[in-house]
């Protein structure tokens, strides 16, 4: 790794952020992600896109150009998050952050700290995960009702798992929103009960709607402050595009305001929340400032997550074999709705983590297909279906990403996390098919990385480890976390440029450092193609370019 001393970022002439658009960069390794052509030593940049990438000697004339000098560091086509939440990694930034929680007493030390320090209103949190916690029994441990009428007494208290698919709420939460003994789960949901048959304060999946009218309705300037939060976290972990999932109808307009002011610095891909589902079909895909703010798929969700055994599974969880999991939804409610985003042009983007909610979704892409034919389709054959996270698969059910095709979109730090507790929830065998990057791979399947933050932290760098190392950040790998499923440093980098690219149909203009295409560019301060796997987390992003404006540099 080189000396920190030795990363100093040059700008010669430029302030980050001012729109230079015209620059030369040189001074570090340059990866391009062109096969014919893999690195440089320069890059040149004018109006925005690139207009060379090659040897130094035979660099056109540098008239007029920024220049920037890597002083060692090294260059990538932008990284782009193929799944985050970009309004959760802003509220992360504003309300109670459990992320890395140790334990119950941690958590809860963070609750009270919170607690006094806003004596009034509702108390939301989000970031617990209890898997690694001293309190946990193969992850079996959740926050409880009692924990947080202790840590905050009196209060309502809502506290969301980091995989969102979970709440735990205080006892004055759930009497607030009338959940008692007496109360059914809605379909799709669980009301976690004790023995005593009362609720323990875990409403999981569906079952959090239940509280939803007590969250605090923010208004539209704590909603921008919250994705001027996210813009500044994911670009100064160097990602200079998110596919943004889930993303509330309701917000579009404001994102593309932003987007129109200035104030969208990284590019957004948004895929909306069913609400939206109508009016996006009817209006078709939509795109301003340039292609900053694009919105062109639905999300949906077939499933629940595996931490809170909501995945849906086609046999019993090995550690509650009272359950098989949660769908969300049925065929019949579902294939309707596809098929009229495929008259609309519209990309479908389906959350699938069980091996029986991936198969459920394979086949329903499949109907869908088949009752609307190429022919009715703005986009003909090209409709680049997607399915979010596609954790666990039978390996039988490997082929339909490959025949329909299906473009697979997963996030590599779930592996290493999940891999604590993996076998717990679905015994050995299951796991051959769990987190199958490879083998998806060498079925030429596109697999699209992403980090589900604020689920995960978020940060590329983890996301690539986790990719090629399948190890977690402690260097620990388990016997049963089939080690061949790891990539190699080329594809883990295709992963995370390229292949998003192609996910939200701009290949042609992003995903590799070539000649026409976008300036988009991460720059870290080490290399991630030749460092030992283990030193890869502890990079840094030096510099985030978008469209040829430096957005973030660490100096």
């Amino acid at each position: 790794m080189l000396r920190p001393l030795a990363l100093a970022l040059i700008l010669s002439g430029v302030a980050v952020g001012a729109q230079a658009q015209n620059l030369q960069i040189h001074g570090g390794p340059i990866y391009t992600g062109v096969e014919a052509a893999p690195q440089a030593e320069l890059v040149q940049v004018r109006d925005g896109r690139i207009v060379f990438a090659g040897r130094a000697a035979d660099a056109p004339d540098a008239t007029g150009l920024t220049d920037i000098d890597l002083a060692g560091a090294t260059l990538f086509p932008g990284f782009t998050d193929g799944h985050a939440h970009l309004d959760g990694i802003g509220w992360r930034e504003l309300t109670l952050n459990l992320e890395g929680s140790t334990s119950v007493v941690d958590a809860m030390a963070r609750l009270t700290a919170w607690a006094d320090a806003h004596p009034e209103g509702v108390i939301v949190g989000r970031g617990w995960i209890e898997t690694r916690w001293p309190e946990s029994v193969n992850g079996a441990r959740f926050l409880t009702a009692a924990d947080l009428d202790a840590a905050a007494p009196g209060r309502i208290v809502l506290l969301g798992r980091a995989d969102g698919h979970a709440v735990a709420a205080s006892t004055p939460a759930l009497e607030a929103a009338g959940i008692t003994a007496a109360t059914e789960a809605p379909a799709g949901g669980e009301i976690l009960k004790g023995p005593d048959g009362r609720p323990t304060g875990l409403l999981v999946d569906a079952a959090e709607q239940l509280v939803a009218r007590l969250m605090p309705q923010a208004d539209p300037d704590q909603i921008r402050a919250a994705y001027r939060a996210g813009f500044r976290v994911e670009a100064r972990y160097g990602w200079t595009g998110v596919h943004f999932m889930s993303a509330p109808w309701a917000d579009i307009p404001l994102l593309e305001t932003m987007a129109r002011e200035g104030e969208a610095p990284l590019r957004v891909y948004n895929s909306v929340t069913p609400d939206g589902a109508a009016a996006l079909i009817a209006s078709g895909p939509r795109s301003v400032a340039d292609g900053r703010i694009i919105t062109r798929a639905i999300k949906y969700y077939a499933d629940g997550a595996l931490g809170s055994r909501g995945a849906a599974l086609f046999a019993p969880y090995s550690d509650r074999p009272d359950t098989s999991g949660l769908m969300q939804i049925t065929g019949e409610e579902i294939v309707p709705l596809y098929e009229a985003a495929l008259r609309g042009g519209i990309q479908l983007a389906t959350h699938a983590i069980g091996d029986r909610g991936n198969a459920s979704v394979a086949d329903w892409y499949r109907t869908a297909l088949e009752a609307v034919p190429a022919s009715e389709r703005p986009n003909g054959a090209d409709v680049r279906l997607r399915i979010e996270h596609a954790q666990i698969l039978r390996p039988s059910d490997y082929h339909w990403f490959q025949d329909l095709p299906i473009i697979a979109s997963m996030q590599p730090s779930h592996a290493i996390g999940d891999f604590h507790f993996a076998a717990a929830r679905l015994g050995d065998a299951r796991l051959d098919g769990a987190y199958a990057w490879k083998s998806l791979v060498d079925l030429g399947v596109i697999v699209v990385g992403g980090s589900d933050a604020p689920v995960e932290r978020g940060d590329p760098l983890i996301e690539f480890y986790a990719a090629v190392a399948r190890r977690d950040l402690d260097g620990f790998q388990g016997p049963d976390w089939r080690p061949q499923e790891a990539v190699s440093r080329e594809t883990a980098l295709k992963m995370f440029t390229l292949w998003p690219a192609y996910a939200s149909f701009r290949e042609a203009e992003l995903g590799t450092i070539e000649p026409g295409k976008r300036a988009d560019f991460t720059a870290f301060d080490i290399d991630l193609m030749t460092v030992p796997a283990a030193e890869i987390p502890h990079g840094q992003a030096v510099l985030t370019v978008v469209d040829g404006v430096v957005v973030w540099s660490r100096d």
